[in-house]
């Protein structure tokens, strides 16, 4: 039976845990330079609405690490831009492919797509929700702090597809989640509704980033534009967000051995500052690898599901 990939919550805390032991045995054996072909002679489709460079990159590179083959597809190259149905895309994509990573705007879309295609399909991002980002991230954590468990992790900026996904996170394995966000700009309110019923206190919000820091294991953030914005709305957000940017007076905040994590692309000079980009707090860039062998993992699991 086929599994989907479409959120945090489609996962249990056994499927995470096993997915970052899987990603991080993968990394190992990528670097000792061991010949992993695990899904030799499947095909993945790369359907994309949205532009990318990690999501993109990571996912061909690491299905032709596993042996296999990757195809991308822009929705503009595709029957999709002359009003093709994602009902009828999925099912004809299902006759040709064994795996599909969608990167599109809704959360619906992404899961009609999944409701009528047979093969596995994962989600690569959409403007709800980005699961892939915090599953490399929580690998990130791991190989850092050795667990997630009992670490106090905090997000400063907007509340986007990122931060809803660490709530989802928290509320599946359990470690403290504090957020700060320029009020009107709070993660999606069904999501927040959810955390305060089903864990009250564990998921914390604020709009005072420095206290959302404190004692914090992990700060993150990610851009304060999302793609699409209008330069009217990019404009006012940049000054209603200037007293959120991660910098070394919010790192004083935090604990002396604090990471800082950012899913980049980076805006640097705005929601975090070189210093703190390229200092030693920051595990920017192995984040930013750790995207690769999660991505492996991910398809390792799920498109092999038939064996």
């Amino acid at each position: 039976m086929k599994r989907d990939l479409l959120s945090i919550d489609s996962l249990s805390t056994h499927d995470i845990d096993v997915l970052i032991s899987r990603a991080i045995e993968l990394k190992k054996k990528q670097k000792a330079g061991v010949p992993h072909r695990l899904l030799k002679g499947k095909t993945l489709g790369l359907l994309f609405e949205k532009p990318s460079t990690r999501t993109r990159v990571s996912f061909e590179v690491g299905m032709v690490q596993l042996g296999g083959h990757a195809l991308y597809m822009s929705s503009r190259d595709t029957q999709l831009s002359r009003k093709e149905s994602p009902e009828d895309t999925a099912r004809v994509l299902s006759r040709y492919l064994d795996g599909l990573v969608i990167r599109t705007f809704s959360q619906d879309t992404l899961e009609c797509y999944a409701r009528h295609a047979s093969i596995p399909v994962i989600n690569g991002l959409t403007d709800l929700l980005h699961p892939c980002q915090i599953l490399s991230d929580l690998m990130t954590i791991v190989e850092k702090r050795g667990d997630y468990r009992h670490l106090n992790i905090s997000y400063v900026g907007d509340g986007n597809n990122v931060a809803n996904s660490w709530i989802e996170a928290s509320l599946k394995l359990g470690f403290n989640l504090r957020i700060a966000c320029p009020p009107g700009h709070e993660p999606d309110g069904k999501i927040v509704a959810r955390a305060g019923a089903e864990a009250p206190g564990r998921v914390q919000f604020s709009a005072d980033p420095f206290q959302a820091v404190r004692e914090a294991d992990i700060i993150n953030t990610d851009t304060w534009v999302s793609m699409g914005q209008e330069e009217g709305a990019v404009r006012q957000k940049r000054e209603l967000f200037q007293n959120y940017q991660v910098n070394s007076a919010l790192l004083k905040a935090a604990k002396k051995d604090v990471l800082v994590m950012h899913c980049l692309p980076a805006h640097r000079g705005e929601e975090i500052t070189d210093e703190v980009a390229d200092g030693s707090h920051a595990v920017i860039f192995d984040q930013a690898e750790n995207r690769l062998h999660m991505q492996k993992a991910i398809l390792a699991g799920f498109l092999d599901y038939t064996a």
